[in-house]
């Protein structure tokens, strides 16, 4: 599947903000959210936007590791995104993950003067 069909035009617009995950078991999945990011930051004209990105399987041993906790952290921290390990397993930080992305579209539409309406309670 090349790259320019793995995210339709819908994906794009009217969204606040993306989740990106990936498999810590798989460097194809790594790549491929990078190459989704990209695709999403042309699409919205190269402006900031709000992502969280996650890397999962977190609870898998390190030998069945493909990617390095630092290289996620890296990676969104060249996003200037916020970046989480979870596991499917564990809801408490998976619940904690849509946490994180709705504190993340707030401080972004805060930093362009423009209210979202939304907010944690």
């Amino acid at each position: 599947q090349d790259e320019y069909t793995i995210l339709p035009h819908s994906f794009v617009i009217g969204i606040h903000g993306y989740v990106l995950v990936y498999s810590v078991t798989s460097l194809r999945s790594f790549q491929v959210v990078k190459t989704l990011h990209n695709k999403l930051y042309e699409s919205r004209g190269k402006t900031r936007m709000p992502v969280v990105l996650v890397g999962n399987k977190a609870d898998l041993s390190l030998q069945s590791r493909e990617v390095k906790t630092d290289e996620g952290k890296k990676l969104a921290e060249s996003w200037g995104a916020i970046f989480l390990e979870s596991s499917a397993k564990e809801s408490q930080v998976t619940q904690g993950i849509f946490t994180k992305i709705i504190e993340e579209i707030d401080r972004v539409d805060n930093s362009y003067g423009r209210s979202t309406g939304c907010r944690l309670m």
